[in-house]
């Protein structure tokens, strides 16, 4: 009955999936670049933070003694959390490498060769990089953009508890606008009880104030399935309706304000505990509240997508510096990757510099080791076939 079923099949109507499956386009020596070019990064990563996670044993091995570190969260906490966020830093490196090592392998053993021969264009070549490179890419900003950022909130906890480095957790004298006309002030703030004191709220329509309130204590509501939920306690209302006042008081409200926590303090490196739809979320929120104080902020949410995007441009260098035959081994084009790598990463750290402390737009400023990056892929892919 099954295989009457299958027969009956008509298999020439679908021959259109064949013409819509993108695979039909990478054949048999697509694939084996590809493994070699996908096996060689990952083994570089493991090799590579294998050796930092030992200097880093070997740098924090006091500190966790000293503050009697749980060996469980040292290695889930911290470790578990340490390798994806400095894999994912360094990924440009390791994507250097990886072409550099394995396509200079490929050139000492006379394969790119042979294929030049059997005439395969350089650009031809290129294609099973770039689909290597389009993957990692995918890869880099997915980690980067959503789970990164939780894992660094977990090992950011762990090394303000064993390693001394502690967060910023108190404020004083926040003054913010949390909605349309409406002013809050704090005038201290105890991040880990949530806490407020000396809190006052202003509402104002056509310039003029309309309501006033006042709270000695005014705590988050961090049970509460709805956001914004603040209780202040020791209360007094004053609304203001022309030339009467109307006064409320009591010992405690709950009320909904426009603030959360993060709002209030700001921390070292707290722009990377964001996921990407967070970031984008807090830039917009703090813009309306006419904050300036999100520079930082938008130079991440850029940087993530212009350092995937760069598994493209170290990809092409990559395999236009190494895919020829030379005298002398890869050991050259090691060093001229390192250099490269290193450089790359060296601009990311100083064209963010510049948009926090020079009015650099954040996203010229990310995407400025990409253009310059651009060009010199461009050179050396039109030298390569000569």
């Amino acid at each position: 009955m099954a295989r009457n079923l299958w027969n009956r099949i008509p298999w020439r109507k679908l021959v259109w999936l064949k013409k819509i499956n993108p695979f039909r386009f990478i054949k048999r020596m697509d694939w084996y670049i590809i493994n070699k070019f996908i096996g060689t990064y990952f083994y570089s990563i493991i090799l590579i933070i294998s050796i930092s996670i030992v200097f880093d044993v070997n740098e924090n091995l006091a500190k966790f003694t000293n503050n009697h570190a749980p060996l469980r969260a040292i290695v889930f906490d911290y470790y578990t959390n340490f390798v994806p966020y400095f894999a994912n830093l360094f990924s440009p490196l390791f994507v250097f490498i990886a072409v550099i090592f394995f396509t200079s392998k490929l050139a000492g053993n006379s394969e790119i060769i042979s294929m030049l021969a059997c005439g395969m264009s350089f650009k031809r070549l290129l294609r099973p990089y770039l689909i290597s490179a389009a993957f990692i890419a995918l890869l880099n900003f997915y980690l980067g953009s959503y789970i990164i950022p939780k894992g660094t909130v977990v090992r950011h906890d762990f090394e303000s508890l064993y390693k001394n480095n502690k967060k910023n957790t108190s404020a004083s004298n926040i003054q913010l606008m949390v909605d349309k006309g409406v002013v809050a002030y704090i005038s201290q703030y105890d991040d880990i009880r949530k806490t407020g004191y000396g809190f006052a709220l202003y509402k104002f329509e056509n310039k003029k104030m309309v309501s006033q309130m006042n709270a000695n204590v005014i705590q988050y509501d961090t049970i509460s399935d709805a956001r914004y939920h603040w209780k202040a306690r020791n209360y007094k209302i004053r609304t203001l309706k022309g030339m009467r006042e109307q006064i409320t008081s009591g010992s405690e409200i709950d009320t909904l304000i426009q603030m959360e926590p993060m709002d209030l303090v700001f921390s070292k490196g707290q722009q990377e505990t964001f996921t990407s739809p967070e970031l984008l979320r807090y830039i917009s929120k703090q813009q309306q509240r006419g904050s300036s104080n999100v520079v930082q902020y938008e130079v991440e949410y850029h940087k993530r997508i212009a350092s995937s995007f760069a598994s493209f441009i170290l990809t092409i260098i990559g395999v236009s510096l190494s895919s020829r035959k030379r005298k002398g081994g890869m050991g050259m084009y090691l060093g001229i990757g390192l250099a490269l790598s290193f450089t790359y990463i060296l601009l990311q750290t100083v064209s963010a510099t510049f948009a926090i402390n020079a009015d650099t737009p954040p996203m010229l400023a990310a995407w400025i080791p990409n253009i310059l990056y651009s060009f010199i892929a461009y050179f050396c892919y039109r030298q390569a076939p000569n």
